[in-house]
């Protein structure tokens, strides 16, 4: 069966971060990805983990001002030193925690960036970070997100993100397949999943509209997550959605 992993960034709103793990752990998960554990010293987060009986699925690279709104810095030609020194910083997370991989956002096209131009940076950094991260046996993966949730991202869809991937050329560096956004951006969830398995490192879900939890929407989770699994998908399912109707609807799929 399946392995889903709570995406503690986004599940667990009413909890403060700290006390999500255990409350994952309560929920029924194995496991916990989310988007910066910065903030937070690696020591703290590790306890946390071994106190819930939690693995660390999952996290992303550092992402720029978030606040501010970045989402990801790697397809800025101008920000070439800033993404190299976040690589250190997730790497040093990663292995604190022993997080076996890192997500790596794109970002938004800057303003004034022609898009071959964002494209060479995207390409440049992914290959630095690639390397850095194969160093020390973590895999590095990139996603596409659609352009209703983020106007401007850079990555929006399965081609496009795999042209990338093969500009760079690291048995490093796979595709991060977020259900979601991909039903968004161009449907054919199965057929693209089973047509380029062997590049996907790692799967996230939520259902559409509303990105909730699977069964509040279109997407038919009954047949998609076991068809993963009949692929012989054994790496973490992150569930990164905006919960609604709490968690009865994963103990048919959790393994």
């Amino acid at each position: 069966m399946v392995k889903l992993a709570a995406n503690i960034s986004m599940l667990f709103p009413e909890l403060d971060f700290l006390d999500k793990y255990q409350a994952a752990a309560d929920a029924g998960f194995k496991a916990v990805e989310n988007l910066f554990p910065e903030g937070f010293e690696p020591e703290q987060l590790a306890e946390k983990l071994q106190a819930a009986g939690l693995q660390q699925a999952l996290h992303n690279l550092p992402a720029g001002d978030w606040a501010g709104g970045d989402r990801g810095i790697a397809c800025d030609p101008n920000r070439v030193g800033e993404f190299q020194d976040s690589v250190g910083r997730g790497i040093a997370m990663a292995k604190a925690l022993n997080c076996p991989k890192i997500n790596c956002l794109a970002g938004k096209l800057p303003e004034g960036v022609a898009p071959e131009k964002a494209e060479e940076a995207l390409v440049s950094n992914l290959a630095f970070a690639a390397n850095e991260l194969k160093k020390e046996g973590i895999l590095l993966v990139a996603e596409a997100i659609n352009t209703f949730d983020i106007p401007g991202f850079f990555l929006t869809n399965t081609t496009q993100t795999l042209a990338v991937l093969d500009k760079v050329g690291s048995d490093n560096l796979l595709f991060q397949y977020d259900i979601y956004h991909m039903q968004r951006m161009e449907g054919e969830l199965a057929a693209t999943i089973k047509a380029n398995f062997d590049r996907i490192g790692h799967i996230q879900l939520a259902d559409n509209p509303g990105r909730h939890e699977p069964g509040t929407g279109e997407i038919n989770y009954d047949f998609l997550l076991p068809y993963i699994d009949e692929l012989g998908y054994d790496g973490w399912v992150g569930c990164e959605y905006v919960p609604q109707e709490g968690f009865g609807w994963m103990k048919r799929f959790n393994g």
